[in-house]
């Protein structure tokens, strides 16, 4: 079997590679000519555990190339961005143009999927648009929506080992879908329709929207009562049907900062506890901020001199180079913007250069700060030894203090 991979991002590139490491003929597609080279030279361009060895493996077997275009494949499958527009609003704009870019390779008998996080009704719409311009396809290929559903650092294991949701626009359509992934998925392959797929894709990321919002207000509601709000979920978590997860700075990353709003943006009326985690999650990270800045201030009026301050981590979460739509960058980023001459060393081990920040290795920044501000929790700074002599801000549990 031939198949074509639109995006290789942190999911298509995954999902290319170890189909490709299963059997299958694959063509990886990116619009960036940088991506497409580095991919064909045996690197990777994201960070991602084990990745890079597979890669090899399947450039050298001939299983695995990259292009900037499609090829006539018998499988092509939607792996690009969904972000959102102005206003919260999904823009499926990638997801189109992925598919006016394979439309005229597809021919009977062809499987089309979008994996890419979809409002509800967008694998219809991707039909329709590919029936009005190729009318004679219509009842000739399969088309499905299958979202991925892994936690970056553990890709490889889990696109192989998790259940997966396949839904069809039509039962035959599923079908063909479910022969693909069963090259290489060991889970359950759930059959269901489209747009149920679509919205549980959604519904998966903003139950843990919710989820982490409640934590994140539990934090700011210990602080003002002065209580330990690590050692209050630990204990609350002692009962039998209490699971509270950790809190952190907000929400980052392309799908739980994501997915919500194309649920609350759908459905404004109905959608309210998912649209006030939204907000709450936010919030987290404008608090942290403030929390920042309030203690620059206080450590000038007290020694009467500008404090050198450590931002500790700008990936989404730990132990990855990620840093989309992540919270510990936009506090980073307010907290440079309002420095007031202050000396900002800004950290993250898992990236060597940045476009817009100069980084200061962990040890360093760790040593020279008055004021240090644990943002992410990557497995580096928990090698660090609490210090009384400087004033420590742990967002995400480094100490636990």
């Amino acid at each position: 079997m031939k198949a074509c991979f639109m995006g290789l991002g942190y999911i298509g590139l995954p999902t290319a590679i170890i189909a490709a490491k299963n059997g299958v003929d694959v063509t990886g597609v990116d619009i960036n000519s940088k991506v497409v080279a580095q991919t064909n030279s045996g690197q990777l361009h994201i960070v991602e555990p084990g990745l890079e060895k597979l890669l090899q493996e399947v450039l050298n077997a001939g299983t695995f190339r990259a292009t900037s275009h499609p090829v006539e494949s018998d499988a092509y499958f939607i792996v690009v961005p969904t972000p959102f527009k102005g206003n919260h609003q999904p823009d499926i704009s990638y997801v189109e143009n992925a598919t006016r870019m394979v439309m005229p390779y597809l021919k009977p008998g062809d499987l089309y999927v979008i994996e890419s996080t979809s409002p509800v009704g967008t694998t219809e719409k991707m039909a329709e648009l590919i029936f009005a311009n190729r009318p004679e396809l219509k009842g000739a290929i399969h088309i499905a929506y299958c979202p991925e559903r892994v936690l970056p650092g553990n890709v490889i294991y889990e696109l192989m080992n998790n259940d997966r949701v396949i839904g069809g626009i039509d039962e035959e359509s599923s079908t063909h879908a479910i022969e693909f992934y069963s090259h290489f998925v060991k889970g359950q392959l759930h059959r269901t329709n489209a747009r149920t797929a679509e919205l549980c894709k959604l519904t998966e990321n903003s139950s843990r929207d919710v989820q982490i919002a409640f934590a994140n207000e539990l934090s700011m509601i210990c602080e003002q009562a002065g209580i330990n709000v690590w050692n209050l979920i630990e204990l609350a978590n002692k009962h039998p049907r209490v699971n509270i997860l950790q809190p952190g700075c907000g929400v980052g990353g392309h799908c739980i900062a994501v997915d919500p709003y194309f649920i609350t943006s759908a459905y404004p009326k109905e959608a309210k506890i998912i649209a006030s985690a939204r907000e709450i999650n936010n919030y987290k990270a404008q608090w942290c901020a403030e929390r920042v800045k309030n203690a620059m201030l206080e450590f000038e009026l007290k020694n009467s001199r500008k404090p050198v301050v450590a931002m500790m981590g700008l990936a989404f979460k730990p132990n990855i180079d990620d840093l989309r739509e992540s919270p510990s960058k936009r506090i980073t980023t307010e907290v440079l913007q309002s420095k007031n001459n202050a000396d900002i060393l800004v950290v993250e081990p898992n990236i060597k250069e940045h476009n817009v920040f100069k980084l200061t290795p962990y040890k360093e920044a760790y040593e020279n700060a008055d004021i240090v501000v644990f943002l992410t929790a990557h497995n580096e700074f928990k090698s660090l030894e609490w210090r009384d002599d400087k004033v420590i801000l742990d967002f995400c549990g480094i100490f636990k203090k």
